[in-house]
């Protein structure tokens, strides 16, 4: 069995959509056990289905506008996000899932779970889709927003096992994020990260520009935090201002709602594939156990896909190969 904790409290609709999303996923997949970490009060009176679900009661939890989370990290020891984290420390569960703040999950996975031997920095990483239907990951979008270019190297080295064994893509291809497809382009981080990646042995492609970024140029697309935050916001924010844009458009005329009710299958179509809800959430790369962040606003449908993530990065073993490349990596460097 797969062991699953749950941060029951994390997010902004908790712990109703956490619940339904567990026991989705309980349906969905019978190889899971999932433990739920949260206010027991709150917790069981929407619990309609107990199988393979437990709940351990904490009487503490983050809320998603609270500041100071790297010390509440530290000091808080009974929140639902720190005890969830704790147990896959202990052996007890392998993995974690919350909707809880960002600032939380990268502390807690830092100083919890903590980093894999070898590995510089935890890096986030969202999956994000792709003009042709696949996607790309995306490393990092905020974890670190200075890095160095051995840090880039291994998140590109991490995001190429994950590609390869959860997202099911043969020979990763690998971006660097860029002002410039050419070589030589930009910042000395990323001239120096180009010749490590270079020389790495993956299937490196170059220089990748923000224009690019949707067209499945590449399968992991390497960055420091500052940028990718940037990259990941600006996508989102064009993706809702084009969908009102769109909207506002449609509705202003009776040819144009003519239009739009001819064109609803397609749209919604359109709207299907860019749905961050079935990715499901954004991996900590770099933690001793699988980590998932789901979006703070997940619905149960895009919670369930956050521990359907969970379970498919344990059970295709992807922290033991990333450990196994590590150790590699760290001998031919000695």
């Amino acid at each position: 069995m797969i062991r699953i904790a749950v941060d029951a409290m994390g997010g902004d609709h908790a712990p109703k959509i956490t619940v339904l999303g567990v026991m989705e996923a309980v349906k969905e997949f019978d190889d899971i056990e999932i433990t739920l970490y949260g206010d027991e009060n709150l917790i069981r009176p929407l619990l309609t289905d107990t199988t393979r679900i437990k709940v351990v009661h904490c009487d503490d939890y983050f809320r998603m506008d609270e500041k100071d989370l790297a010390v509440g990290v530290r000091r808080r020891k009974e929140a639902s996000m720190i005890k969830a984290m704790q147990s896959c420390k202990d052996g007890e569960n392998d993995a974690v899932v919350t909707a809880g703040p960002t600032a939380a999950v990268v502390s807690g996975g830092t100083l919890i779970v903590q980093r894999i031997p070898g590995f510089h920095r935890p890096a986030l990483g969202p999956t994000i889709p792709q003009a042709n239907g696949k996607y790309m990951l995306l490393l990092d979008c905020g974890a670190n927003s200075v890095c160095k270019p051995e840090w880039l190297l291994q998140f590109a080295q991490i995001g190429s096992i994950y590609c390869e064994k959860v997202l099911g893509v043969e020979n990763p291809r690998i971006g660097l994020l860029n002002n410039g497809e050419e070589e030589g382009k930009g910042r000395e981080l990323e001239n120096i990260t180009y010749q490590l990646l270079k020389e790495s042995g993956l299937k490196f492609i170059g220089n990748v520009e923000g224009k690019e970024i949707l067209m499945h140029k590449c399968d992991v697309l390497v960055t420091d935090g500052f940028s990718g935050n940037i990259a990941l916001k600006t996508i989102e924010g064009t993706a809702k201002g084009v969908g009102q844009i769109l909207k506002e458009s449609l509705m202003s005329s009776i040819l144009g709602k003519l239009g739009a009710l001819l064109a609803k299958k397609n749209l919604s179509l359109v709207k299907k594939r860019l749905d961050p809800s079935v990715i499901g959430g954004a991996v900590l790369f770099g933690c001793n156990s699988i980590v998932v962040k789901a979006h703070g606003s997940s619905d149960s449908f895009a919670f369930m896909n956050a521990i359907r993530q969970a379970r498919k990065a344990v059970k295709e073993e992807v922290i033991p190969k990333v450990k196994e490349v590590l150790t590699e990596s760290n001998a031919n460097e000695d």
